[in-house]
């Protein structure tokens, strides 16, 4: 088929139309419905893969707890600033909501030279003592994730949502076997080695769209 590009001028229009594609092309019957079903479908938007629709787990209480605290005005924590940036200051402000990335703090670079860690587990651990993050937007370091998953089981951390995406070959399919296989904190997470800092951020975005739509 071809198609004009004079038909879509407008960056609404086009994704209007890539979701319409998303809906057509999804077989059904498909594994998520409802407000889930709008944040996968957000993530296929962002990747152009349908592999979405057979990796993304939610935990039972996952949008719900989601769509709450950003709706109550919420810190969000990503451990890379290319998660941070693809969480639109328009979404965010409008409300309430600020997103950090702490990899670039000094003390945390002090920290994580003094320990001899990774700054994504010495931002983690910044965090927990000091911002206390509602939401963690974990896209690309397993090391993040599990240190928070260490926080969670000591007592030490209870946020509302964990976004648990890392990728790659190292630990990015256990880190995120962990999260799946505990209770305490609901999670979106990508099973398997698939992941990244631009599906972590578009998890968030679609939460933030449902949360403003509720509010409309």
């Amino acid at each position: 088929m071809s198609v004009n590009i004079q038909d879509f001028k407008r960056g609404e229009d086009i994704e209007a139309e890539s979701m319409r594609l998303i809906e057509a092309e999804a077989p059904e019957p498909r594994p998520y419905r409802g407000r889930e079903w709008l944040v996968v479908r957000r993530m296929i938007h962002t990747t152009a893969d349908f592999d979405m629709l057979n990796l993304v787990r939610f935990h039972p209480q996952a949008v719900e707890a989601g769509v709450a605290a950003l709706s109550r005005g919420c810190i969000l924590c990503t451990d890379t600033e290319m998660a941070r940036a693809g969480i639109p200051d328009r979404r965010m402000d409008a409300l309430n909501c600020s997103v950090r990335c702490l990899m670039r703090d000094p003390e945390v670079l002090a920290l994580s030279q003094s320990q001899g860690i990774t700054r994504a587990r010495a931002a983690v651990d910044f965090a927990v003592e000091r911002l206390e993050p509602e939401i963690y937007v974990i896209g690309n370091a397993p090391t993040a994730l599990l240190r928070l998953l260490e926080h969670v089981v000591a007592g030490r951390a209870k946020p509302a949502l964990i976004v648990g995406m890392p990728v790659g070959f190292v630990n990015a399919a256990e880190s995120k076997a962990l999260l799946l296989a505990q209770s305490r904190v609901p999670f979106i997470a990508i099973e398997g080695r698939k992941g990244g800092s631009a599906l972590a951020a578009s998890a968030v975005n679609a939460l933030a769209d449902i949360a403003l739509a509720q509010r409309a």
